[in-house]
């Protein structure tokens, strides 16, 4: 009789099988059992959604006729209705089920499986030694283990739990069961691919600004989670980069998130080639790699040196004030601080840059990179624009006022129309002069009357400034605008 020693909820907990229990010992005697040690491939396709594609090639031996093949070493989130089984070499193979059995085994599924059923429960009198053992029929496991002993009920009883089996439906690892008839006694390559969650990758940028913050390098990095109850050994790994259409209620992510206890860091040069896939970006590593279950892993996947950046400080606006009086507008407002460089080839990238945060750092006087702020990117194909916001400006400020305010007459197609004036105070503490972009968004109809600096237009409802600032001094944007609308 196999037994389990447990206690739990506030006692000592021992978790002990007293004989070993082999991977098939509670398997049906008649299934053919095929587990990692017969993989001669695998290749892993991760999306960004939490999605992956697993084609995993293993060499078997079935009976010429019917059976019952247990398909150790799956993804535990496998999607069993996507899962295909075939020959390699010939249409050998006719699948009539499949069954996935997820699950595992655990003293406390263990116990749930016995709910309504006899076990027996082993204790031991501290005073003398002496073991006694007394049948008990379990009643519930739900936030605690209750029994029944003859005549009286037990909550969380002591002792060594004694099971007289192991369930069948219950696997050590996540299983795929397939009901299959063979044409043939001999050895077979076969592969089975299926979809799965609990495998997810995503970019991480590294950029670091020169010291005039006009230039930066950049490394590109893939960093992959694997979740999914089991490793991928030698792998052939591939990433998609792109918006991939997942019907959402087929496709159900896990309820609760594992933690990664494992972290490693691959720094080969150029380690992954791009090419395209449909409207979709592939990168495939130049080499195989062992993803582990639970952990997390960085590849390289791109560097770029001294490509040119564009700083600039900007002050943006609020439609709002543009409807109503409201005097102050904002004391002391932020100046947002931007960094900009082209996705372009003579800049010294011109490749696709899959969605992921950029974290800019800058060398300090003694030579220390020091983190200076953060940013998300969209996927950016060549040629396009980055944009980062790295966070506010310390010493540049802005005071902000609406120093007039009235209705005007409202004809033909408009309905209402507001004459509003602002005062816009931009203040410089740092020992060199800046350019400040304002940049208002300015509603409805609308016509600038007076100015104080020139503006450009640069959107249906937008007016920009550019605002020289000498170095420890400020200066002083006034408009006027026409609203219509």
């Amino acid at each position: 009789m196999k037994s389990i020693h447990f206690r739990k909820y506030g006692q000592a907990l021992t978790v002990a099988l007293s004989v070993f229990l082999s991977s098939n010992s509670y398997a049906m005697s008649s299934e053919k059992l095929t587990s990692l040690d017969d993989q001669t491939s695998v290749a892993v396709t991760i999306y960004n959604e939490n999605l992956a594609l697993i084609k995993d090639q293993r060499t078997i031996t079935l009976d010429d006729g019917f059976n019952l093949l247990a398909f150790r070493g799956v993804s535990g989130k496998m999607r069993p209705e996507t899962a295909l089984l075939r020959n390699l070499k010939n249409a050998g193979l006719n699948v009539i089920e499949q069954n996935f059995d997820f699950d595992l085994l655990t003293p406390q599924k263990l116990l749930e499986k016995y709910v309504g059923k006899q076990i027996q429960i082993a204790r031991m009198n501290p005073a003398t030694g002496e073991e006694t053992i007394e049948e008990a029929t379990v009643l519930s496991t739900n936030q605690g283990v209750v029994v029944k002993f003859g005549d009286r009920i037990e909550t969380n009883p002591r002792g060594r739990y004694i099971f007289d089996k192991v369930p069948e439906n219950l696997r050590d690892q996540p299983t795929l069961v397939i009901q299959l008839n063979s044409q043939t006694a001999k050895p077979q390559d076969v592969e089975l691919s299926y979809l799965s969650s609990g495998l997810s990758w995503k970019a991480d940028y590294v950029a670091e600004l020169n010291s005039d913050d006009n230039k930066l390098d950049l490394m590109g990095w893939v960093t992959l989670n694997n979740h999914s109850g089991t490793s991928y050994n030698n792998a052939k790994m591939q990433l998609v980069a792109g918006d991939v259409n997942v019907v959402k209620n087929e496709f159900r992510r896990a309820a609760k998130a594992m933690q990664a206890n494992v972290a490693s860091l691959d720094m080969a040069q150029e380690a992954m080639t791009e090419e395209s896939l449909f409207e979709y970006h592939l990168y495939t590593l130049n080499r195989p790699t062992t993803i582990s279950n639970n952990q997390t892993k960085q590849v390289s996947l791109l560097t770029a040196a001294q490509v040119p950046v564009n700083k600039e400080f900007l002050l943006q606006g609020n439609d709002y004030y543009y409807y109503s009086s409201y005097g102050d507008i904002g004391q002391k407002m932020k100046v947002g601080v931007y960094v900009e460089f082209q996705n372009k080839e003579k800049m010294g990238l011109g490749k696709p840059l899959p969605k992921g945060i950029v974290r800019v750092y800058k060398k300090d006087k003694a030579g220390n990179a020091q983190f200076i702020g953060e940013d998300s990117i969209d996927h950016t194909p060549k040629n396009e624009d980055v944009r980062l916001k790295l966070g506010d400006a310390f010493d540049i400020t802005a005071d902000k006022k609406q120093t007039n305010f009235k209705k005007r007459n409202a004809f033909g197609k408009y309905n209402y129309a507001y004459e509003s004036s602002y005062e816009i105070e931009i203040k410089n503490a740092k020992p060199e002069p800046v350019t400040v972009v304002v940049r208002e968004p300015v509603p409805g109809d609308w016509k600038m009357l007076e100015h104080s600096h020139k503006f450009k237009k640069v959107a249906a409802g937008t007016a920009e400034w550019h605002i020289e600032v000498p170095a420890e001094g400020s200066s002083t944007l006034e408009y006027n605008v026409l609203v219509r609308y």
